[in-house]
C-alpha cells in the first residue's frame, strides 16, 4: 500500500520571515496527520529555518533544485551534501521551469538524480508534456523520454527512493487542471513504463505525484484515483489554510 505524499512547492516565494509565519500554521493544522507524508520545499534562504521549525514533527523538508556536484567551483549552486547537512529529506529535480527558463535537459536532470541519492536525498522527478505536444497527441512520447533517460542507470533500490511527480505543463499555474481521467491515465502509463525498465513489483511500490492547478477544490477527485499517490502543489501552497485543506482531503469510495 503507497503511502501518499503532498508536497508543497514554494518557488520563488517567501521571504524566512514569511516561511516561518507559513510552517507554524501547517503545524497547527497538520499535527494530527499520519496517514499522509507531508513535505514542503521552500526557497533556499528559507531552509535552514523552517527545518528547525518542522524539526521533530509529521512534516519533512525538501528543496526546489540540486547541482550534480558534492563540493567545487561551481559559483551560486547548491550541493545535495548542503541540503542534507540542513536536513533535506526530499529534493525536486527536472521541474518544467527549470528545464524551460534554465535549459535542463534529461542528460543533467539523470545527474542530479544519482547524485542526490547518492548523497540519501530522494528526489521527486518532474515530468510532462507541454500544451502543444499534448495537441499534437505526443504526450506519452514526451513522458516516456523524460522518464526513461531521467531514471538511467538506478538500481532497484535507487529507485524505491525516487517519487515521480506528472506535471502537465499546461495546468501548472493556470488554474487548469487535468482531468483526474486524463492524470490516471498518465500515471497508468508512468507505471507501465517502470514495470518495463525493471519489474511490476517495483512499478507497483514507486509513488506518482500529480501536479498542476490542485487546490482544495479538486484533490478528493484526484486522490480518489488508484494511480495517484499524492500531489505536488504550487500556489495553493503558499496559503496555510488551502494547505491544510489539500493534505486533509476526503477520501471516496
Amino acid at each position: 500500500m503507497r503511502k501518499p505524499i503532498i508536497a508543497g512547492n514554494w518557488k520563488m516565494n517567501k521571504t524566512v520571515q514569511e516561511a516561518c509565519i507559513l510552517v507554524d500554521a501547517l503545524k497547527k493544522g497538520l499535527s494530527d496527520v499520519r496517514d499522509v507524508e507531508i513535505v514542503v520545499c521552500p526557497p533556499f534562504t528559507a531552509l535552514r529555518d523552517v527545518g528547525k521549525a518542522i524539526n521533530g514533527t509529521n512534516i519533512h523538508l525538501g528543496a526546489q533544485n540540486v547541482y550534480l556536484e558534492e563540493k567545487g567551483p561551481y559559483t551560486g549552486e547548491i550541493s545535495p551534501l548542503m541540503l542534507k547537512d540542513l536536513g533535506c529529506k526530499y529534493v525536486i529535480i527536472g521541474h518544467s521551469e527549470r528545464r524551460r527558463y534554465f535549459g535542463e535537459d534529461n542528460e543533467l536532470i539523470n545527474k542530479k538524480v544519482r547524485k542526490s541519492l547518492s548523497c540519501g536525498l530522494s528526489p521527486i522527478l518532474c515530468v510532462g508534456e507541454r500544451l502543444e505536444e499534448r495537441k499534437a497527441g505526443r504526450q506519452e512520447e514526451v513522458v516516456y523520454d523524460h522518464v526513461v533517460n531521467g531514471l538511467t542507470d538506478l538500481s532497484k533500490e535507487d529507485m524505491m527512493q525516487v517519487v515521480i511527480a506528472y506535471e502537465p505543463v499546461w495546468a501548472i499555474g493556470t488554474g487548469v487542471a487535468a482531468t483526474p481521467e486524463d492524470a490516471q491515465e498518465m500515471h497508468k502509463f508512468i507505471r507501465n513504463i517502470l514495470s518495463s525498465l525493471h519489474d511490476r513489483d517495483l512499478a507497483e511500490g514507486v509513488r506518482i505525484q500529480y501536479g498542476g492547478s490542485v487546490k482544495p477544490e479538486n484533490i478528493s477527485d484526484l486522490m480518489a484515483k488508484s494511480e495517484i499517490d499524492g500531489v505536488l502543489v504550487g500556489g495553493a501552497s503558499l496559503n496555510a489554510d488551502s494547505f491544510v485543506k489539500i493534505v486533509r482531503f476526503k477520501r471516496r469510495g
